[in-house]
This record gives structure tokens, sequence and C-alpha cells, in this order.
């Protein structure tokens, strides 16, 4: 019985590898992963029938390290899954003072399916609440191509959005780098704005009235639903405390995939202390 469900497993990462090819391209990043874990199931077929016939030879100790090995992997996979679902489950808070809008692929100077999802998304924010500052980031210009940050500008000016609703970090090539050089980008916001007020400030009569303290800042992250949690806590560890998420549909034919690449990315970034 065991043997026909690792076969049947193996077969469904194998088809849904071609799928994901043929519908996203072959440059779909992370799709080898689907002919890797196909491989898996068949090697582990393969070992069960063989130590069957091999018991007496074969020390105990590895078939019982293997299946643990599995059992502790499947275990991590479906609880970096759990996060990641409930991580796509978020609500919108209105009122941000700051949305990190994050970028993805950038087609020949044109955004992608994917991009057009966030940035429709953050079209339909800013109109809902129009004292909100968009943060566009994403870079990877290169070869004639503009960065993802500038694709996004371009757009949301296209679209009716207001130059002085955006702001644009066009450096970062991950989304570690993304949330870090957002944060610079709005204090350096924040500081130019300040600056502005201050003549303001030095003209009037200081004995008239109290000048409230600064506000802690309330800073959205919008990105598709599958990358919530990870791009939350990232910024979180950037030190943006009051963090929330602003999420966006993905492809559903190629939603499994996204969420089996998030997990790889979440335990990657664990691992190297990002989150």
């Amino acid at each position: 019985m065991l043997d026909i469900i690792l076969i049947g497993l193996a077969a469904l990462c194998a088809g849904y590898f071609v799928v994901i090819t043929v519908y996203g391209g072959i440059g779909t990043s992370f799709a080898f992963i689907w002919l890797f874990l196909a491989a898996l199931c068949l090697f582990l077929t393969y070992g069960k029938w063989y130590y069957a016939r091999n018991t007496e030879r074969i020390p105990r100790w590895i078939p019982v390290a293997v299946v643990t090995t599995c059992v502790a992997g499947m275990a991590v996979f479906a609880v970096v899954c759990i996060q990641v679902f409930l991580g796509a489950a978020t609500l919108n808070r209105p009122g941000l003072d700051y949305v990190i809008v994050l970028g993805a692929r950038v087609n020949e100077n044109t955004a992608s399916n994917s991009l057009k999802k966030r940035l429709d998304k953050a079209i339909e924010y800013v109109q809902e609440n129009p004292d909100t500052i968009l943060v566009v980031s994403g870079g990877n210009g290169g070869d004639g191509q503009e960065s993802e940050a500038k694709v996004m500008y371009d757009y949301l000016i296209y679209n009716g959005i207001r130059s002085e609703q955006l702001l644009m970090e066009d450096r970062s090539v991950s989304t570690v780098e993304n949330i870090a050089f957002s944060r610079v980008v709005i204090e350096n916001h924040r500081r130019q704005e300040k600056e502005k007020r201050m003549p303001l400030m030095e003209r009037a009569d200081s004995a008239s009235y109290t000048i409230a303290p600064d506000r802690p800042l309330e800073v959205g992250v919008l990105t598709s639903n599958y990358h919530i949690y990870r791009a939350r806590l990232i910024a979180e560890k950037w030190g943006i405390e009051n963090v929330y998420g602003i999420s966006t549909s993905s492809d559903p034919i190629l939603f499994v995939h996204f969420c089996v690449r998030e997990c790889a990315s979440i335990i990657k970034d664990r691992l190297m202390g990002n989150m």
C-alpha cells in the first residue's frame, strides 16, 4: 500500500512540474523542486523494496534514520505551511501611514500579472485611504530593463495616483532588502517632512500651544497572500514595530508551488537570522 502511495505522489509531483513549466515557463523559479520530490518518492519506494529483501544485511538504524528524517521533515513543512496559510488570511487595516508594495517579476518593462495584482490592490487601498504614502520597492534593473520600482511607479502614476503619494526604492533584490531599504526611505521621508514643518513651528508662538509628540508609525506590507507571513516577520526583525499585512490573491494554478517555495524561503531566512 505504501509503495502505491509513494509512486502516486511521484507521478503527481512530476505531473505538476510539467504543468508549471508549460503554464509559467521553464524559468519559473524553484520549479525543479517537484522533480526532486518525485525522485525522492521513487527512491523511498526502491529503498523499501530493497530493505525488505536484504533485512539481515542492512543495519536497523538505517531505515529508522530514513523514516525519522522523513517524518521530521514533513512535520516541519506542515507547521510552516500552516503559518503561511494563516498569514494569507490577514485583514487589511485602514489608515496606515505608509504601505510598502513589494515588487515582483517584470517582463520587458511591463508588470507581470502577479505584480499588477499588487499594484491594483495598492490603488484600491490609496483610494480608500488618501493620506497613505506608498513605497514601491524592487530593483533588478539591468540589460536595458527598468527596475521593478520604476515600472510600479509608472503604472501607479498612469492609473491616477499622485506623485506626492509615492516613494521609490529601486536597489533591493530580495524580500529582506525590500524591507530594510524601504525602512530607510520612510525614515528619510519622515525627516524631510519634519524639516519642512520646522520654520512654521519657529514662527509660531510656542507659548500658545503644545506640540504633540510623534505617534508610532503604522506601516503596511502589500504583497501576495502566500508571502505575507514572511514579509511581516522580516519587517518586525528590521525594527518596524506596527506592521500590518495587505494581501492580494495568487494564481490558482501556481499557488501550491508558491507556498512550497515560500516554505523553503522561510526555513532559509530562519536559519540565516532574517526573521
